[in-house]
């Protein structure tokens, strides 16, 4: 028999490798000096058998293979026992941003058409004050139930313990897990994650980064949390709100990182723009990876400060849809900041192997065939799409977004693939580097032609005082006016800054159209990483100013 393709299938080996590692730690009491005491610990064994028992627990209550299942549990214990629970069962964890809109999280969770529904007490109370997943019938309360939550996360593991493993022989086209994209251009779309797609994508990121078993990890974006007990890593969950990571406190990281001798950090750019401004060394730490957006120059030549002089920091590209896609170095980050700042785009590095990544000439329609792309050369800036092991293949319930974003392409063996459609900008150059030029829908579409954010923003963002910009269309497509929108950092000067930015784009003959300036107090920013700019709601606010 095949062994089943799954993301929790490594578990049950690590539990007998190295039973009393620690896989999870959590922060939980007030500990000395303000700072969180880690006194919530699951080493690989527990981790493997508690969630066995949950597993056989939620099996009992109607929660087994194939059930769509949302989870709504703050990053903790319980919500990795969960998840691995789940993915030996075979069920299908449903999981959104809970800091999006209200109307959009019930979209969502309306889309996903959940079977069951199991999170904190709160978590219910919206549930049914807000008519969240009508559908669920079963019913999980993580922590005291208050009366209207089903049963309990603790009954649950109780009546499942000493069931034994509980792996499901997952096949690599079952539907492992609905993620919901961040939201930030758009409705969040639920992309179906098959069981291949997480399998491929820890093989991706070990074989990009040279992982290796027993490092410590400090995961500021939770769910990446789950691919260290398949990587044989010990997570150290960080002290923070999970959704505002810009707003992170630098001392309980730099407390964390310490503390537990944290070797690698993931971290959205907001977050290491706070580990920049903080200026703390980072000794301990081998290897740092950004990513949600692109990192900016100034970030990636602090942080580079900050860590050992043998250590690496990698800004990978991808999206929920496919990751990673390229990954480029901090070093050759840093020798094409110039290039970026002269308005080339910003430079996302290598495709990771086996990844086909193809530039394709811009179009917002439908292309169901890959005959029907039009590829382009280096050089040329184009839509980027990629085929490969983490190319998801469709979003939940939603046939138009998936016609949209997905390309069938015929191989010469006769064989089939899909090509994902990036929804982003870009072009090769001859090293056979990749350039981000911004997102498609994002792109200003002027009567002299178009305009990429990623081509006009870094430029701008090196005047100082300038903490970062924004370029908008106003008006008919094909006929926008370009609008840079700019917000200043503390004690900057808008009316010296203004001047200095029109004088920059004069000297830029492709940002010379740009006859707009508007001064904005604090940019909107995506719910996930608190990076990616709300450009649709600042084109919104810009068209009753011009």
């Amino acid at each position: 028999m095949n062994e089943p393709c799954n993301i929790a299938a490594r578990l049950p080996e690590l539990a007998r490798e190295r039973p009393d590692q620690v896989a999870i730690r959590c922060p939980g009491r007030p500990g000395a000096g303000g700072m969180a005491a880690y006194d919530v610990t699951l080493d690989y064994c527990s981790l493997d058998a508690r969630s066995d028992a949950i597993a056989a627990g939620l099996s009992a209550h109607g929660i087994g293979r194939g059930v769509r299942t949302v989870v709504m549990v703050r990053p903790g214990p319980e919500f990795f026992l969960l998840m691995f629970a789940l993915f030996k069962s075979g069920a299908v964890p449903v999981l959104v941003d809970p800091g999006i809109d209200r109307r959009a999280l019930r979209r969502c969770l309306d889309e996903a058409q959940p079977q069951a529904f199991i999170g904190i007490g709160l978590a219910h109370v919206a549930r049914l004050l807000l008519g969240w997943a009508k559908s669920a019938r079963r019913l999980v309360t993580v922590g005291t139930r208050w009366g209207w939550g089903g049963t309990t996360l603790a009954k649950i593991e109780a009546a499942g313990a000493g069931a034994g493993s509980q792996l499901a022989d997952t096949a690599p086209d079952d539907v492992a897990a609905i993620l919901f994209t961040s939201g930030s251009t758009g409705v969040p779309k639920g992309v179906v994650y098959r069981h291949r797609h997480f399998v491929g994508q820890v093989e991706l990121l070990r074989n990009a980064f040279g992982m290796e078993a027993g490092g410590v990890d400090l995961p500021t974006f939770p769910p990446f949390a789950l691919f260290d007990p398949a990587l044989g890593l010990t997570s150290v969950i960080p002290d923070m709100d999970p959704t505002r990571p810009g707003s992170a406190d630098p001392r309980r990281l730099h407390d964390a990182i310490a503390r537990f001798g944290v070797t690698q950090l993931f971290g959205s750019p907001a977050l290491m723009r706070v580990l920049a401004e903080h200026g703390q060394p980072l000794p301990t730490v081998t290897r740092a990876t950004s990513a949600g957006a692109p990192v900016p120059p100034q970030v990636v030549a602090k942080i580079r400060e900050l860590l050992p002089a043998h250590a690496q920091f990698w800004t990978p590209y991808g999206a929920t849809e496919c990751l990673p896609v390229a990954v480029i170095e901090g070093r050759e980050l840093e020798d094409t900041r110039e290039a970026t700042e002269a308005g080339a785009g910003t430079c996302v590095g290598r495709v990771v192997a086996p990844n086909v990544v193809r530039i394709i000439a811009i179009d917002d329609a439908p292309i169901p065939d890959w005959s029907g792309a039009r590829e382009l050369p280096a050089g040329i800036v184009g839509e980027i799409t990629v085929a490969g092991p983490t190319a998801t293949d469709s979003y939940y319930n939603r046939p138009q977004a998936t016609a949209a974003a997905k390309i069938r392409e015929t191989l010469a063996d006769g064989g089939q693939r899909i090509v994902h459609r990036m929804g982003d900008v870009g072009w090769f150059d001859d090293q056979g580097r990749l350039w981000f030029c911004g997102r498609k829908t994002q792109r200003v579409e002027t009567a002299a032609g178009p305009l990429y954010t990623e081509q006009a923003e870094p430029v701008f963002n090196t005047v100082p005082g300038v903490r970062r910009t924004a370029l908008v269309g106003v008006g008919e497509f094909g006929r926008q006016l370009p609008v840079l929108c700019y917000e200043l950092l503390p004690g900057a000067d808008a009316a010296t800054v203004e001047p200095q930015l029109r004088a920059l784009a004069a000297r830029h003959p492709h940002l010379a159209g740009i006859c707009h300036y508007l001064r904005h107090p604090a940019f909107p920013v995506d719910i996930r990483h608190n990076a990616k700019i709300g450009r649709e709601k600042l084109a919104a606010w810009a068209t009753g100013l011009v």
